[in-house]
């Protein structure tokens, strides 16, 4: 299978000429949230509709897949290697994409969360990796999962097989293309609907989706600030991840240097106990969304990027008169798998 470029999406500048297959239901939706805003009494909040890319019950992983995958066809891959957490969102997107395109994949999942349920171990993300025929592997927390996909690519070529390593989270500057596009759609969409912002806010968690964003804007020339809302790691080892990733993938799409330290901004103040624990501010966010505007949203990444959307307009650190754009990531399917862990009253 050849890897094919999308002539509807001639917009997207900065990603021509690299290869990439159509995944994605692009352009996703940017809408306002007239509930949430009323609701806070703040901002004018809007919402970039990412959890509508359509692969897999979608999310912004479809986006990055486009990229990688096309790269993975250019080069006569026919296995494709990827890894994730147990309820990867990422893993889920990439079996998917596999199945679509006539290749097996291989996946490593990690036990990042202590203590998981039932729930967690068979449901949500794992019951559709299970339902796409990815074959599933598993790894204790802290495994070095370089090296690990690297014995697998092995075994791939030692039975015949053409092997495509995909990082988790597709977070890479392949991957990032996706966003860097992105962030094209996204300023092609402000003034389509004659619109302009204040802040966009995001989940940042592999760093691949907020690399690509900045890369994106700053290629553009535009400064509208991106503030991560980190779902793992402290603040500086976010920030230094998300910005290194975000140089080279400037530097593939030859904007070398368009981005500075100081436009990276992550505030890992929301991630609780740790990654994918739940959180009484993400619960909180969870409910208030699915009631006030019917959207759903995750436990691990939107959920608490959410909650500290929310924290910031009770603060007063976003206020009436400003215009605030929260990237939906998608994760929809990770809900089922903490069914067990919402407080639902």
């Amino acid at each position: 299978m050849v890897a094919c470029r999308h002539n509807n999406k001639d917009n997207n500048m900065l990603v021509s000429g690299f290869p990439r297959v159509s995944l994605a239901h692009l352009p996703t939706p940017l809408e306002y949230l007239p509930g949430l805003s009323k609701h806070l009494g703040g901002p004018d909040i809007w919402i970039k509709r990412d959890d509508c890319t359509g692969l897999a019950t979608g999310g912004n992983k479809a986006r990055k897949l486009e990229f990688s995958m096309g790269e993975a066809l250019e080069r006569g891959a026919d296995t494709i290697i990827t890894v994730g957490a147990v309820q990867s969102n990422h893993v889920r997107q990439a079996a998917a994409a596999a199945c679509k395109l006539g290749m097996k994949c291989e996946v490593l999942l990690e036990h990042r969360v202590a203590e998981p349920s039932e729930l967690y171990m068979t449901s949500g993300n794992v019951l559709l990796d299970r339902i796409f025929g990815a074959n599933l592997r598993f790894y204790d927390k802290g495994a070095d999962f370089d090296a690990e996909m690297q014995k697998i690519a092995r075994e791939v070529e030692a039975e015949g097989g053409t092997p495509y390593v995909i990082p988790g989270g597709a977070s890479s500057p392949v991957g990032d293309l996706g966003y860097v596009a992105c962030a094209e759609e996204l300023l092609q969409q402000f003034d389509e609907q004659e619109v302009s912002f204040d802040h966009m806010v995001i989940p940042s968690g592999s760093a691949g989706t907020h690399a690509g964003l900045i890369v994106g804007l700053r290629g553009n020339g535009s400064d509208l600030p991106i503030l991560g809302i980190g779902v793992n790691v402290p603040r500086n080892e976010q920030e230094d991840k998300v910005f290194e990733l975000a140089c080279d993938t400037a530097e593939f799409v030859g904007k070398r240097g368009c981005v500075t330290r100081e436009d990276i901004v992550a505030d890992c103040d929301y991630v609780g106990r740790g990654y994918g624990e739940p959180t009484d501010a993400m619960n909180e966010a969870v409910l208030m969304l699915a009631r006030i505007e019917g959207l759903l949203f995750d436990p691990v990444y939107t959920g608490k990027a959410l909650a500290g959307l929310i924290d910031y307009v009770r603060q007063g650190r976003f206020e009436k008169g400003q215009t605030i754009l929260f990237v939906h990531t998608g994760g929809v399917a990770g809900l089922f798998a903490y069914a067990d862990k919402l407080a639902l009253d």
